[in-house]
């Protein structure tokens, strides 16, 4: 592969990485009922909005979920993969709709333990900041902990439910692995797909 073909890859896998992540963000802050007057998510929305409303158009929404999004997310995510693919002189439909999908799936756990680790470090650093960022994480994995809170006994004012969101969504992170390992995505390989860590 020469110079201009990385550099191309480098290009897509940027932009096209920096716009699955507004869109995965969007979604998932959608789902978590999530401020949407905050900063961040007028800024995510901004961003999103433009090519998100003439899917809104075709593809209903289904239990509270904004399927445009995810669709969305899909498109990003398998046009990015195809174009450095192509790059590289590779093709194949099956298959970069497949890395798509556990890209996808990479990044939303990435996501969620990103936010956890941001959430524990506030809770002990700053834990009354009004910092727009820190309410977005803390709105955004406050539905994966709300269900283990549930269960857990009291602890004195001490909240461990963090520890079992962290032991789910690395379990998540291994199972993607695998799938990713399944379909070829390694090595290299997961160079091509925004999403994969």
């Amino acid at each position: 592969m020469n110079a201009f073909a990385q550099i191309g890859i480098l290009t897509l896998q940027t932009i096209g990485g920096l716009y699955l992540l507004a869109v995965v963000l969007r979604f998932l802050l959608q789902a978590a009922q999530a401020d949407f007057y905050n900063p961040l998510s007028q800024a995510i929305a901004k961003i999103t909005t433009p090519l998100l409303m003439p899917l809104r158009r075709v593809i209903p929404g289904l239990f509270g979920l904004d399927l445009a999004c995810l669709v969305l997310a899909l498109a990003v995510q398998y046009l990015t993969i195809t174009l450095s693919c192509l790059l590289m002189g590779i093709f194949n439909p099956v298959i970069v709709l497949l890395w798509s999908l556990i890209g996808m799936a990479s990044m939303v756990v990435y996501i969620y333990l990103a936010c956890m680790i941001v959430m524990i470090i506030i809770s002990w650093v700053a834990p009354h900041t009004r910092h727009p960022a820190a309410i977005l994480c803390v709105q955004l994995v406050r539905p994966l902990c709300a269900p283990i809170q549930r269960f857990l006994p009291a602890m004195g004012g001490l909240d461990i439910s963090p520890i079992f969101v962290f032991l789910l969504l690395n379990a998540a992170r291994v199972l993607i692995t695998s799938a990713a390992a399944s379909t070829g995505l390694i090595g290299g390989a997961s160079m091509l797909v925004p999403g994969m860590f």
